[in-house]
């Protein structure tokens, strides 16, 4: 069964000045199952803050329904926002309170006390490396620590379903690392229990959508991956496929050792094969000046062969090899590709 489950959401906003009502979210609909982490993609003002505020039921959709557990999240409010957890973006909380007040406050708020309260803080704590600021005023953190308290009660009743908004905002490398295989591990389920008695049915897995604007957390921790634009979705496969969709998807890359003549990129571009041809100059190589060019294959047509054929053609004309790469595909080219605002 889908955790979550949107079905033809629609959400218009009323128009200043007479214009007519704004389109903010255009029937969306999509499913997340357990184990899945997908990644919800799309530029300012596409439609991502207002979808994720539907489907945690902070705003009421115009049609359309959002379920989370199986519960409708109009109807039945209280039953679907039992069963998830929610990192909003900014991660409020209140300044004067510390880390434990704070989640003894939310643990209290869900209905947790006792023994399973102090188990559920004190897991959620070593889940985010909340120990060494656990009494300290909120106000007083780091932006990446107040994001770590954010994480930390919404993962503290063990949630089915898990939605954040920019999940490793203001985090340094390491903490990003960390938290990544954080929902990683969340995603695949947790056979220990936590404060919320949702323990047996995380055993099948969590389903987690994360909304960010960083492309490489999409390769680094998402199974899937949903690009919206102007309110609608133009995408959603997984984070390989989505890189297939690049211009640069098996396009290969070599560096040359000066000097290797004036036409090489012509006689690049002149290969079977070949869309376009990248020059990059003015590169350190072991002999001095060095150029990079990155050949692009055409559509159907980037395949394991063209490195070899590059290759090839850099040998028989002596040209001096410094390096050759075959690239995966640009996230970022493919997100613009499919976000661009025409004219």
């Amino acid at each position: 069964m889908a955790l979550i489950a949107i079905d033809k959401l629609v959400k218009r906003f009323e128009g200043s000045s007479g214009r007519g009502p704004i389109v903010a979210v255009d029937n969306v609909s999509f499913s997340v199952h357990p184990g899945e982490v997908v990644g919800f993609l799309g530029p300012n003002g596409a439609g991502k803050s207002t979808t994720m505020k539907m489907v945690t039921g902070f705003l009421t959709p115009t049609s359309g329904t959002a379920k989370v557990a199986g519960f409708d999240v109009q109807d039945q409010t209280i039953d679907a926002q039992r069963a998830m957890g929610y990192l909003p973006e900014g991660a409020p909380a209140y300044p004067d309170m510390t880390p434990d007040g704070f989640l003894k406050f939310v643990a209290s708020a869900r209905g947790i006390s006792g023994p399973a309260r102090d188990a559920a803080i004190k897991k959620a704590v070593e889940r985010t490396q909340l120990e060494g600021v656990l009494h300290q005023p909120i106000e007083t953190l780091s932006k990446g620590f107040k994001r770590r308290v954010g994480l930390a009660q919404a993962i503290m009743h063990e949630p089915r379903v898990l939605i954040m908004d920019e999940p490793t905002d203001g985090l340094d490398p390491n903490q990003k690392h960390e938290v990544r295989n954080l929902i990683k591990t969340l995603a695949r389920g947790s056979s220990s229990g936590g404060g919320g008695g949702e323990s047996a049915a995380n055993d099948q897995g969590r389903a987690i959508v994360l909304s960010t604007h960083i492309l490489e957390e999409v390769e680094a921790v998402c199974t899937r991956a949903i690009v919206i634009a102007k309110g609608k979705i133009v995408a959603d496969c997984t984070p390989a496929e989505l890189l297939a969709k690049s211009r640069h998807h098996h396009a290969v890359t070599i560096t040359l050792r000066a000097p290797a003549g004036s036409r090489v990129r012509d006689e690049l571009l002149s290969m079977p094969g070949v869309r376009a041809v990248e020059v990059a100059t003015d590169q350190t190589a072991r002999d001095g000046v060095a150029s990079s060019y990155t050949v692009t294959p055409k559509e159907n047509a980037g395949d394991a062969t063209l490195a070899a054929r590059v290759l090839g053609l850099c040998q028989s004309r002596g040209w001096g090899v410094d390096g050759l790469r075959t690239e995966q595909g640009r996230l970022d080219d493919v997100f613009r590709d499919l976000t661009a605002t025409k004219e």
